[in-house]
């Protein structure tokens, strides 16, 4: 049987690529997505076999499942991150740290997350030329920078410099990608430093302190490492937070429920995910032997991905899966939008967190909050589902 192509050059499939994602679907639970100057990779779409192959061993993620930024040669030593880690090596390191992100410590970075939104708010009304705010570029793209700053320590007079990284750093690619790592890497290694002789009650401090049974604990370079790759993937609520005021703005039904009953902003926050996360693919992994999958021999060194517009759609997981519904209950299954198995973002919480404490604030402050345009202008990025501006009326 012939299995369904997606052409990641295909306008339509970077217009809506949860229908074409979705069409895929519905003809096979396995896909081939076709790249530009690469091989094809395999794709999940449907999502129990999505979730059974990122929880499987004979799938790896490895350096070839990143694109290295071109960068000077002492910044080398920490692209390596968690991610492309496996095995005991993953395994040490995760069990070192998870216990910071945890759904229990994500609570106390309310007490930090929310004077940040406060203050990004307060501001807001003073950036508005005609009435019209762009609400990704002065809420939801600086705040999760603000939130790594406070976690790590980075002292005021550092931080405009840090917000310059996060705004390169955003973007997710490109020449101001690259140009930003030797900064953000240099300004980790002080932030190590500076913790080390002045520990304070933040992340970083925790980071330092921690220790296994075993007296294990993290290096200079996994800690530097670790905080570059803070600020890398802590970039998702940028793109999650504008998805979701378009999403609500563009469903007044669920934006009424909301502002009636705030309580269920945690609960639309995991069907905001689910519906609109910016994470189209996941991050690649490669096949350590030879594998069947439905049907379909996946050789040794194979790229597998998981296509999550497909899979957090599946109706045979979701019920009425193509409708949006913040009051959604949770099923017996998750959405896929942090991964799953060894890999799942341990960034979940966090991103939760400043997700749900900025819409929150956002709706209670401006009630009349409105989309200044009738469609947000989308950047056409394959990988990533993501607004290149949000106007908005307040």
């Amino acid at each position: 049987m012939s299995l369904p192509e997606i052409h990641l050059t295909d306008l339509d499939v970077i217009r809506d690529p949860f229908t074409a994602y979705g069409r895929a679907r519905e003809l096979s639970p396995l896909a081939r997505v076709v790249v530009p100057g690469m091989s094809p990779m395999w794709a999940l779409t449907r999502h129990e076999g999505a979730r059974a192959v990122l929880g499987d061993p004979r799938f790896e993620i490895t350096s070839g499942s990143f694109m290295r930024p071109d960068v000077p040669e002492d910044c080398l030593p920490y692209l390596r991150t968690m991610s492309e880690m496996d095995g005991p090596e993953h395994l040490r390191l995760r069990r070192l740290v998870a216990p910071a992100f945890s759904a229990r410590r994500a609570g106390a970075f309310r007490k930090v997350v929310e004077p940040i939104v406060a203050r990004l708010l307060d501001a807001l009304p003073g950036h508005a030329e005609d009435g019209v705010v762009d609400l990704l570029e002065h809420v939801a793209k600086p705040l999760p920078m603000e939130v790594v700053c406070e976690l790590v320590g980075v002292p005021e007079p550092d931080r405009p410099r840090w917000r310059e990284y996060g705004a390169m750093i955003v973007t997710g690619a490109g020449p101001a990608f690259g140009a930003a790592i030797p900064g953000i890497i240099e300004g980790a290694r002080e932030a190590v430093a500076r913790r080390r002789r002045e520990p304070a009650d933040d992340l970083l401090s925790d980071l330092i302190r921690v220790r296994d049974e075993d007296g294990d604990r993290l290096g200079d370079t996994e800690l530097v490492t670790l905080v570059w790759h803070l600020v890398l993937a802590g970039q998702t609520p940028a793109h999650l937070v504008a998805n979701a005021v378009e999403v609500l703005l563009a469903h007044p039904d669920a934006l009424a429920a909301l502002r009636a009953d705030p309580a269920l902003m945690p609960r639309a926050v995991e069907e905001l995910i689910r519906w609109c996360g910016p994470n189209l693919l996941t991050i690649p992994r490669h096949a350590r032997e030879d594998v069947d999958l439905y049907g379909h021999p996946v050789r040794r060194g194979d790229t597998v991905t998981v296509s999550l517009a497909a899979v957090n759609r599946d109706p045979r997981a979701f019920a009425d899966a193509d409708r949006f519904d913040v009051t959604r209950e949770p099923g017996a299954v998750g959405h896929l939008g942090f991964a799953h198995g060894p890999h799942f973002c341990l960034g979940a919480a966090p991103a939760r967190v400043q997700t749900e404490i900025a819409l929150s604030a956002l709706l209670r402050r401006f009630p009349g909050l409105a989309l200044a345009v009738p469609e947000a202008p989308r950047a056409p990025d394959p990988g990533t589902w993501r607004l290149l501006a949000l106007p908005v009326t307040l």
